[in-house]
């Protein structure tokens, strides 16, 4: 293939941005997924809500995926992207407020916004890819997820020193991760609003018209809908591979806070194993991507979910922080090799005219499923146990690994033929 015309001065520039603001969202979300289910299940008075907390920010987050995919589409990803970070400052000092007042609705209204900005922000590894041609793409989505590495190392590491902070000044040490995580949205918005300059948007259509290779011309009715796109094998892979992969993070890692809380593990200790489980997430992502498009997407996928099923059987076998810790990296990286080989597959089957709104749609159906995945999770955490959360986890993760093989079976017969 002849590679394709784009500006790299602009991409590395639009890249730059783009990893500095999502390093801040994900420090932000991080340090409040990491005590949100304490929260939860001490503001209700019952385990088996713990969930809930989780189940609402994703439900906000499919609430938002869509609509925020077609506002780009049409305005641009600066200003959509902006407004997700407004929406994750106003949501975190809501939620800082409630845990002050004791007030469970406040707080999972405020988990709702934090959600919509979830599902807005997580749009920017597309932003990524928008400004780079096809035979880049991965690198460019893994480039902007790798950024979550500050997060993973940043988030859980601001919950112990600013819950210490609030109860110095007289507040519930839960209080701390909110009112970081507001100062650090605050920062982020700010530098997207200013520096995300050229759009996304336009160097995806600078990009179109030189590309040879561009799925459909985009040109009839601003492309095909989500159900057309998901005629294709490969696209349908790419869907069962974030959807599955992200359920089976979020089983997983939404309650294993609150099931270490219960056997006394300290704040400090639930944030190293959740810090763990974030580093899998994104650490790694620079080589994902070089994997995903050195080996191609559906093999990445299939290796990411051999990884969450040892992840998911690994994890209840011992209360060890070590071995939670190790189990929690494993579940965490399997989603980074499902979410980014999966991610990219999709961009590769999409046309410049038709990247918002489907890719949208996809990431709202990805949060439906993974939201009810967190809703079931305190749920069987209260019943059954954490060993059968995290069988039932194991379980969903085979579900992408036979997609990735019917894929790579589906590739090699096609290139037989040829």
């Amino acid at each position: 293939m002849v590679e394709e015309w784009y500006d790299r001065a602009a991409a590395r520039r639009i890249t730059t941005v783009l990893f500095a603001s999502q390093s801040m969202a994900s420090a932000a979300f991080i340090a409040n997924i990491a005590v949100n289910a304490i929260v939860g299940a001490e503001l209700s008075g019952s385990d088996a809500l713990a969930g809930l907390p989780s189940a609402l920010m994703l439900g906000g987050a499919a609430m938002a995926a869509y609509p925020a995919g077609r506002f780009m589409q049409r305005f641009g990803r600066r200003p959509g992207l902006s407004f997700g970070f407004l929406l994750g400052l106003v949501g975190m000092l809501l939620d800082g407020v409630a845990v002050v007042v004791s007030s469970l609705p406040l707080f999972l209204f405020g988990l709702v916004l934090l959600g919509m900005a979830r599902g807005i922000t997580d749009q920017s590894r597309y932003a990524a890819a928008d400004a780079v041609p096809l035979s880049l793409r991965a690198r460019a989505i893994s480039t902007v997820v790798f950024a979550g590495t500050v997060g993973a190392v940043g988030g859980p590491l601001l919950v112990g020193p600013l819950g210490r902070l609030s109860e110095g000044l007289g507040l519930p040490n839960l209080v701390g991760p909110m009112v970081g995580g507001a100062a650090l949205f605050a920062l982020g918005g700010a530098l997207l609003l200013l520096m995300l300059r050229p759009d996304p948007r336009f160097l995806a259509r600078q990009i179109s018209g030189d590309a040879a290779d561009a799925p459909g011309d985009g040109a009839h009715g601003g492309g095909r809908s989500v159900a057309a796109v998901l005629q294709a094998p490969t696209a349908r892979t790419a869907l069962v591979a974030m959807v599955t992969g992200q359920a089976v993070m979020v089983l997983v890692m939404s309650v294993t806070s609150l099931h270490m809380h219960h056997h006394n593990h300290t704040l400090d200790s639930i944030s190293l194993v959740i810090g763990a489980h974030t580093l899998g997430m994104f650490g790694l992502s620079v080589l994902t991507g070089w994997l995903a498009d050195r080996i191609g997407r559906p093999a990445t996928v299939a290796f990411g979910a051999l990884l969450l099923v040892a992840g998911a059987l690994i994890a209840p076998i011992s209360l060890l922080t070590p071995w939670l810790a190790l189990a929690l990296f494993l579940v965490g990286l399997g989603w980074n090799f499902c979410y980014i080989g999966g991610s990219s597959l999709l961009a590769d089957n999409l046309a410049p005219a038709e990247r918002g709104r489907v890719q949208g749609g996809a990431d709202l159906l990805v949060n439906l499923s993974s939201a009810s995945g967190s809703l079931i999770s305190g749920v069987l955490l209260a019943g059954p146990g954490y060993g059968a959360l995290c069988l039932v986890g194991a379980a969903l993760a085979l579900a992408p690994l036979a997609a990735a093989a019917r894929a790579v079976r589906a590739s090699r017969a096609a290139l037989a033929g040829d």
